[in-house]
Protein backbone atom coordinates (compact mmCIF):
# COMPACT_ATOMS: atom_id res chain seq x y z
CA UNK A 1 0.00 0.00 0.00
CA UNK A 2 1.42 3.62 -0.80
CA UNK A 3 1.76 5.50 1.89
CA UNK A 4 0.49 8.90 -0.09
CA UNK A 5 -3.37 6.75 -0.63
CA UNK A 6 -2.90 6.76 3.45
CA UNK A 7 -2.27 10.13 4.21
CA UNK A 8 -5.50 11.10 2.10
CA UNK A 9 -7.72 8.40 4.27
CA UNK A 10 -6.24 10.07 6.72
CA UNK A 11 -7.25 13.47 6.14
CA UNK A 12 -11.14 12.36 5.46
CA UNK A 13 -10.80 10.31 8.46
CA UNK A 14 -9.51 13.00 11.32
CA UNK A 15 -13.00 14.56 11.85
CA UNK A 16 -14.12 11.44 12.55
CA UNK A 17 -11.99 10.35 15.45
CA UNK A 18 -14.03 10.07 18.77
CA UNK A 19 -12.72 11.61 22.17
CA UNK A 20 -13.30 15.33 23.35
CA UNK A 21 -9.93 15.60 24.13
CA UNK A 22 -8.23 14.04 20.54
CA UNK A 23 -5.88 17.22 19.19
CA UNK A 24 -7.18 18.54 16.18
CA UNK A 25 -6.80 16.80 11.97
CA UNK A 26 -3.74 17.20 10.69
CA UNK A 27 -4.91 18.95 7.96
CA UNK A 28 -8.74 20.76 7.69
CA UNK A 29 -10.35 18.12 5.00
CA UNK A 30 -12.84 21.22 4.22
CA UNK A 31 -9.86 23.63 2.97
CA UNK A 32 -8.00 23.13 -0.01
CA UNK A 33 -4.58 22.48 0.05
CA UNK A 34 -2.45 24.97 -1.42
CA UNK A 35 -0.03 24.10 -4.62
CA UNK A 36 2.99 21.73 -3.95
CA UNK A 37 6.17 23.41 -2.47
CA UNK A 38 9.09 23.34 -1.51
CA UNK A 39 8.89 26.05 0.68
CA UNK A 40 5.96 23.98 2.59
CA UNK A 41 9.12 21.93 3.79
CA UNK A 42 9.26 22.77 7.78
CA UNK A 43 9.70 20.99 10.80
CA UNK A 44 7.22 23.27 12.52
CA UNK A 45 4.14 23.07 13.36
CA UNK A 46 4.60 19.51 14.88
CA UNK A 47 1.74 17.62 14.45
CA UNK A 48 -0.16 14.23 16.06
CA UNK A 49 -3.58 14.28 14.66
CA UNK A 50 -6.60 12.11 16.00
CA UNK A 51 -7.10 8.15 16.06
CA UNK A 52 -7.92 6.79 12.83
CA UNK A 53 -8.38 3.44 11.26
CA UNK A 54 -6.85 1.57 8.31
CA UNK A 55 -8.27 -1.72 7.15
CA UNK A 56 -10.38 -1.96 10.34
CA UNK A 57 -7.62 -1.50 12.48
CA UNK A 58 -7.50 2.29 14.73
CA UNK A 59 -4.14 3.64 15.06
CA UNK A 60 -3.14 6.35 17.70
CA UNK A 61 -0.33 8.96 17.24
CA UNK A 62 1.68 9.34 20.15
CA UNK A 63 4.77 11.42 20.98
CA UNK A 64 6.76 8.95 22.29
CA UNK A 65 10.45 10.41 22.54
CA UNK A 66 12.40 6.86 23.03
CA UNK A 67 10.39 4.91 19.93
CA UNK A 68 12.61 1.92 19.53
CA UNK A 69 11.08 -0.96 17.24
CA UNK A 70 11.85 -3.47 14.64
CA UNK A 71 9.45 -4.73 11.70
CA UNK A 72 9.57 -5.01 8.31
CA UNK A 73 9.87 -1.76 5.79
CA UNK A 74 9.17 -1.65 2.16
CA UNK A 75 8.97 1.47 -0.28
CA UNK A 76 6.90 3.49 -2.85
CA UNK A 77 7.82 5.05 -5.72
CA UNK A 78 7.59 8.12 -7.70
CA UNK A 79 3.25 7.64 -9.03
CA UNK A 80 2.68 10.42 -6.20
CA UNK A 81 5.37 13.30 -6.84
CA UNK A 82 4.02 15.95 -5.96
CA UNK A 83 0.90 14.88 -4.29
CA UNK A 84 0.35 16.00 -0.20
CA UNK A 85 1.98 13.89 3.27
CA UNK A 86 -0.25 13.81 5.76
CA UNK A 87 1.55 16.90 7.42
CA UNK A 88 0.60 18.78 4.05
CA UNK A 89 4.22 18.79 2.29
CA UNK A 90 4.72 17.64 -1.55
CA UNK A 91 5.80 13.97 -1.69
CA UNK A 92 9.40 14.64 -2.74
CA UNK A 93 10.35 10.76 -4.03
CA UNK A 94 13.84 11.66 -4.27
CA UNK A 95 14.11 13.12 -0.43
CA UNK A 96 14.70 10.75 2.74
CA UNK A 97 11.42 10.61 4.19
CA UNK A 98 9.02 7.67 5.35
CA UNK A 99 5.39 6.88 6.65
CA UNK A 100 4.80 5.95 10.10
CA UNK A 101 1.73 5.29 12.00
CA UNK A 102 1.99 7.08 14.76
CA UNK A 103 5.21 9.13 15.44
CA UNK A 104 4.42 13.03 15.10
CA UNK A 105 5.15 14.57 11.40
CA UNK A 106 7.73 15.40 11.24
CA UNK A 107 10.01 13.42 13.06
CA UNK A 108 13.15 11.91 12.74
CA UNK A 109 13.90 8.28 12.81
CA UNK A 110 17.68 5.91 12.32
CA UNK A 111 16.32 3.29 10.04
CA UNK A 112 19.15 0.35 10.06
CA UNK A 113 18.69 -3.16 7.96
CA UNK A 114 19.53 -6.34 9.93
CA UNK A 115 20.83 -8.07 7.33
CA UNK A 116 23.42 -5.70 6.43
CA UNK A 117 23.70 -2.96 9.33
CA UNK A 118 23.25 -0.35 6.97
CA UNK A 119 21.86 2.75 8.77
CA UNK A 120 20.54 6.10 7.14
CA UNK A 121 18.59 9.27 8.89
CA UNK A 122 14.73 9.64 7.50
CA UNK A 123 12.38 12.36 7.90
CA UNK A 124 8.93 11.07 9.05
CA UNK A 125 6.50 13.03 6.98
CA UNK A 126 3.30 11.06 6.07
CA UNK A 127 1.15 7.97 7.87
CA UNK A 128 1.88 4.79 6.70
CA UNK A 129 1.93 1.40 5.95
CA UNK A 130 -1.89 0.13 5.38
CA UNK A 131 -0.23 -3.30 5.69
CA UNK A 132 -0.28 -3.79 9.60
CA UNK A 133 2.62 -6.35 9.20
CA UNK A 134 5.01 -3.85 8.08
CA UNK A 135 6.41 -1.09 10.41
CA UNK A 136 7.49 2.00 7.93
CA UNK A 137 7.32 2.86 4.38
CA UNK A 138 10.34 4.78 2.86
CA UNK A 139 10.52 7.10 0.20
CA UNK A 140 12.70 5.45 -3.04
CA UNK A 141 14.98 7.81 -2.14
CA UNK A 142 15.51 6.57 1.50
CA UNK A 143 15.17 3.28 -0.08
CA UNK A 144 17.75 3.65 -2.05
CA UNK A 145 20.30 4.87 0.54
CA UNK A 146 19.35 1.74 2.32
CA UNK A 147 19.74 -0.75 -0.35
CA UNK A 148 16.15 -2.33 -0.40
CA UNK A 149 15.05 -1.09 -3.83
CA UNK A 150 16.15 -4.38 -5.22
CA UNK A 151 14.98 -6.61 -2.70
CA UNK A 152 11.44 -4.44 -2.07
CA UNK A 153 11.40 -5.21 1.58
CA UNK A 154 13.71 -5.41 4.34
CA UNK A 155 13.71 -5.85 8.50
CA UNK A 156 14.83 -3.01 9.87
CA UNK A 157 14.71 -1.45 13.21
CA UNK A 158 13.30 2.14 13.57
CA UNK A 159 14.42 3.95 15.96
CA UNK A 160 13.76 7.84 16.93
CA UNK A 161 16.41 10.44 17.27
CA UNK A 162 16.73 14.07 17.81
CA UNK A 163 19.76 14.67 15.06
CA UNK A 164 21.70 18.03 15.15
CA UNK A 165 19.97 20.96 13.23
CA UNK A 166 22.58 20.63 9.89
CA UNK A 167 21.35 17.25 9.18
CA UNK A 168 17.64 18.23 9.81
CA UNK A 169 17.89 21.14 7.11
CA UNK A 170 20.01 18.64 4.60
CA UNK A 171 16.69 16.35 4.82
CA UNK A 172 14.01 19.23 4.48
CA UNK A 173 16.22 20.32 1.10
CA UNK A 174 15.62 16.90 0.22
CA UNK A 175 19.25 15.68 0.69
CA UNK A 176 20.99 12.62 2.55
CA UNK A 177 22.31 13.25 6.32
CA UNK A 178 25.70 12.20 7.08
CA UNK A 179 26.49 8.29 6.74
CA UNK A 180 25.81 6.60 9.92
CA UNK A 181 28.31 3.35 11.24
CA UNK A 182 27.07 0.63 10.30
CA UNK A 183 25.14 -1.91 13.48
CA UNK A 184 27.58 -4.43 14.78
CA UNK A 185 26.70 -7.60 14.57
CA UNK A 186 26.29 -8.39 18.54
CA UNK A 187 23.26 -5.67 18.26
CA UNK A 188 22.12 -7.10 14.94
CA UNK A 189 21.84 -10.34 16.36
CA UNK A 190 19.67 -9.73 19.04
CA UNK A 191 17.08 -7.20 16.70
CA UNK A 192 17.33 -10.58 14.71
CA UNK A 193 15.64 -12.68 17.27
CA UNK A 194 13.06 -10.05 17.80
CA UNK A 195 11.54 -9.52 14.70
CA UNK A 196 11.87 -13.03 13.59
CA UNK A 197 8.98 -13.30 16.05
CA UNK A 198 6.53 -11.22 13.99
CA UNK A 199 4.67 -11.97 11.17
CA UNK A 200 5.54 -11.83 8.03
CA UNK A 201 4.24 -9.43 5.60
CA UNK A 202 3.11 -10.94 2.64
CA UNK A 203 5.89 -10.66 -0.95
CA UNK A 204 9.03 -10.85 1.95
CA UNK A 205 11.75 -12.84 1.14
CA UNK A 206 14.21 -13.59 3.45
CA UNK A 207 18.37 -12.76 2.50
CA UNK A 208 18.78 -16.57 2.66
CA UNK A 209 15.81 -17.03 0.28
CA UNK A 210 17.35 -15.66 -2.04
CA UNK A 211 20.41 -17.73 -3.37
CA UNK A 212 20.30 -14.78 -6.50
CA UNK A 213 21.65 -12.20 -4.13
CA UNK A 214 25.31 -14.28 -3.10
CA UNK A 215 25.81 -16.99 -5.41
CA UNK A 216 27.67 -15.61 -8.41
CA UNK A 217 26.90 -19.12 -10.20
CA UNK A 218 22.92 -17.76 -9.78
CA UNK A 219 23.92 -14.39 -11.68
CA UNK A 220 21.16 -13.60 -14.02
CA UNK A 221 22.78 -12.00 -17.56
CA UNK A 222 20.31 -9.47 -19.56
CA UNK A 223 20.13 -10.41 -22.95
CA UNK A 224 21.25 -8.26 -25.75
CA UNK A 225 24.65 -7.12 -27.30
CA UNK A 226 25.55 -4.47 -25.22
CA UNK A 227 28.20 -3.87 -22.88
CA UNK A 228 27.90 -5.39 -19.58
CA UNK A 229 27.86 -3.31 -16.16
CA UNK A 230 28.06 -3.96 -12.33
CA UNK A 231 25.55 -1.75 -10.33
CA UNK A 232 26.87 -2.57 -7.03
CA UNK A 233 24.11 -0.49 -5.01
CA UNK A 234 22.09 2.81 -5.54
CA UNK A 235 22.32 5.73 -3.17
CA UNK A 236 20.87 9.27 -1.89
CA UNK A 237 24.28 10.13 -0.63
CA UNK A 238 27.16 10.58 -2.42
CA UNK A 239 29.53 10.40 0.28
CA UNK A 240 28.05 6.69 1.10
CA UNK A 241 28.19 5.80 -2.56
CA UNK A 242 32.19 7.11 -2.86
CA UNK A 243 32.75 5.07 0.91
CA UNK A 244 30.97 1.81 -1.49
CA UNK A 245 33.21 2.16 -4.10
CA UNK A 246 36.72 2.83 -2.24
CA UNK A 247 35.51 -0.77 -0.21
CA UNK A 248 34.85 -2.51 -3.77
CA UNK A 249 37.56 -1.49 -5.46
CA UNK A 250 38.42 -2.99 -9.04
CA UNK A 251 37.78 0.10 -10.90
CA UNK A 252 34.32 0.62 -9.24
CA UNK A 253 33.02 4.37 -9.92
CA UNK A 254 29.99 6.34 -8.67
CA UNK A 255 27.64 7.78 -11.80
CA UNK A 256 25.64 10.27 -10.47
CA UNK A 257 21.95 11.73 -11.57
CA UNK A 258 20.57 14.21 -9.53
CA UNK A 259 19.91 12.67 -6.22
CA UNK A 260 20.61 8.95 -7.46
CA UNK A 261 24.81 8.09 -6.98
CA UNK A 262 25.28 4.45 -8.41
CA UNK A 263 28.36 2.20 -7.74
CA UNK A 264 29.20 1.05 -10.89
CA UNK A 265 31.83 -1.41 -12.07
CA UNK A 266 32.85 -1.76 -15.66
CA UNK A 267 31.70 -2.03 -18.52
CA UNK A 268 32.50 -5.50 -19.53
CA UNK A 269 33.08 -7.16 -22.42
CA UNK A 270 31.77 -10.91 -21.75
CA UNK A 271 29.76 -12.28 -19.02
CA UNK A 272 32.65 -14.10 -17.41
CA UNK A 273 34.48 -10.75 -16.58
CA UNK A 274 31.41 -9.41 -15.60
CA UNK A 275 30.58 -12.43 -13.16
CA UNK A 276 33.94 -12.00 -11.95
CA UNK A 277 33.47 -8.59 -10.81
CA UNK A 278 29.69 -9.26 -9.22
CA UNK A 279 31.45 -11.81 -7.01
CA UNK A 280 33.58 -9.51 -5.93
CA UNK A 281 31.18 -6.43 -5.32
CA UNK A 282 29.39 -9.59 -3.25
CA UNK A 283 32.29 -10.74 -1.06
CA UNK A 284 32.98 -6.90 -0.34
CA UNK A 285 29.56 -7.18 1.27
CA UNK A 286 27.38 -5.86 -1.31
CA UNK A 287 24.77 -8.78 -1.57
CA UNK A 288 22.79 -6.88 -4.25
CA UNK A 289 24.95 -5.97 -6.79
CA UNK A 290 23.57 -6.67 -10.34
CA UNK A 291 24.58 -7.13 -14.33
CA UNK A 292 23.33 -4.56 -16.09
CA UNK A 293 23.79 -4.20 -19.95
CA UNK A 294 24.19 -0.75 -21.75
CA UNK A 295 22.98 0.34 -24.95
Amino acid sequence: MRAGLVAVSILALGACASGGSAPPPLVDATVPLPAASADMVSDTPVRLGNTYSIGGRSYTPVDQIDYDEVGYASWYGAELAGEPTANGEPFRPSAITAAHRTLPLPSYVEVSRLDTGRTILVRVNDRGPADPDRLIDLSTGAAEALGITETGMAQVRVRRVNPVDAEKAALRSGQSAAVRPDMPEGLLEILRERVARLARPAGYRSPAAAPAATAAGAVTVPPGTGALVVQVAAFASRARAEEVARRVGNGASVVSAGNVHRVRMGPFADEATARTAIARARAAGQPGAVILRGQ
